[in-house]
């Protein structure tokens, strides 16, 4: 059984969540807290063991490379200031050597069609891919977990987690066998299901670990909900050959794609943040006072 070595991050979308904010700025770099989204999901990736995380981007998003790049003067200058603190929090951000790669999705033609934009970079081994607008609290971290449960039933798993209730229809929606703790086999998957027909309450959230012949199924280019080529399509045919398992990973999933999970995001963490955590809740607690 191959190791995951490798992951996938398509961060070339639109960002119309969050407009106007992304108009201007990749929404994958808007901040939480004192740091872009992005920063978090490299380091889960980092955390997990990848060795090499591959970028699909798209037009106008350059500061997604430059982030991950040298800044000199800016290095420079914070030495030369003393901010010693504050410069080893850049040049911990900074790509290791050969870690980092970056490919160019010409159109948004779906989110299937991006993880296949990077099928050359991965080539013939399992790969995870990490959707880069989602932030998940967990420890240890949630692509870990995945690593974890891979490594005792390889093929392929997805993470999900339970819907609100009242609101599964409007999730795709993962049927299971039965349970071992967190894991379990898959037996399907649904999207946005009617009301009352919901095979379980769990939906599909940001991670998935996918076998290389994942990219067979989306070389067709079919394309499914919205007119795109939807990952969620080829792994339903992929299921048909393969092992899937389902995790419901231990943590928290912020939603930064969207204003609202944006700005719980930055609460949250924040006040978890052992620096900032008693100001940033004297602050709430002042201004819900107003």
């Amino acid at each position: 059984m191959k190791p995951i070595r490798k992951a996938v991050l398509p961060v070339a979308g639109l960002g119309t969540r969050v407009l106007p904010a992304s108009k201007a700025t990749p929404k994958n770099m808007l901040n939480v807290v004192d740091r872009p989204i992005l920063s978090y999901v490299v380091a889960e990736a980092r955390a997990a063991g990848i060795e090499h995380i591959v970028f699909v981007i798209g037009r106008g998003q350059g500061a997604i490379e430059d982030y991950f790049d040298h800044n000199s003067e800016l290095e420079q200058n914070l030495e030369a200031k003393g901010k010693t603190e504050i410069l080893a929090d850049v040049m911990a951000e900074l790509a290791r050597p050969g870690e980092m790669s970056f490919v160019r999705q010409m159109q948004p033609l779906g989110l299937g069609h991006a993880v296949w934009c990077a099928r050359d970079l991965i080539g013939d081994e399992p790969f995870a891919v990490m959707l880069p607008d989602t932030v998940m609290d967990a420890e240890p971290a949630a692509l870990a977990q995945m690593v974890a449960a891979y490594n005792q039933v390889g093929g392929n798993i997805i993470t999900v987690e339970p819907a609100p209730d009242g609101h599964a229809h409007r999730y795709g929606i993962v049927a299971l066998g039965e349970r071992q703790g967190r894991l379990a086999p898959m037996t399907g998957m649904v999207e946005k299901p009617a009301p009352g027909t919901e095979p379980s309450n769990l939906f599909i959230s940001g991670r998935y670990i996918l076998q290389p012949e994942i990219f067979a199924m989306l070389g067709d280019h079919q394309t499914g909900a919205g007119g795109e080529i939807q990952l969620t399509d080829a792994m339903v045919r992929l299921m048909q050959t393969q092992a899937f398992h389902a995790l419901e990973y231990d943590g928290v999933t912020y939603d930064c794609g969207d204003k609202l999970g944006l700005l719980r995001a930055n609460v949250a963490l924040a006040l978890k943040r052992p620096d900032l955590g008693a100001d940033v809740r004297a602050m709430i607690e002042g201004l819900l006072k107003r």
